[in-house]
């Protein structure tokens, strides 16, 4: 996984956390992982296992789900609705032939 993805992922754990009033410690005994691990992981310094994140996520306050990539822009566009984009959430892809 790229950098900027993992430090994307931080971020957001991050805010949320935040938002929870939880500590580090707290989220990550929430988690069961150690601090320092769910330092690193909220920095963008290290990966976590899907079950990692799951239960991070979890402790925050949110829910991890899957979506398609096609459906990305539209779950972007409902959780950031202050955007001015003209642009249609969603585009179907064309019908193949």
């Amino acid at each position: 996984m790229e950098d900027g993805t993992l430090k994307e992922i931080g971020d957001h754990l991050r805010r949320a956390r935040q938002a929870a009033r939880l500590t580090q410690e707290q989220v990550a005994d929430l988690a069961g992982i150690s601090r320092p691990r769910y330092r690193d992981i909220e920095t963008g310094a290290a990966a976590a296992r899907a079950t990692t994140l799951i239960n991070i996520a979890r402790a925050v306050g949110l829910e991890m789900m899957l979506v398609p990539q096609a459906m990305a822009p539209a779950v972007a566009a409902l959780l950031h609705p202050e955007t001015e984009d003209d642009r249609p959430a969603f585009s179907p892809q064309p019908e193949e032939r």
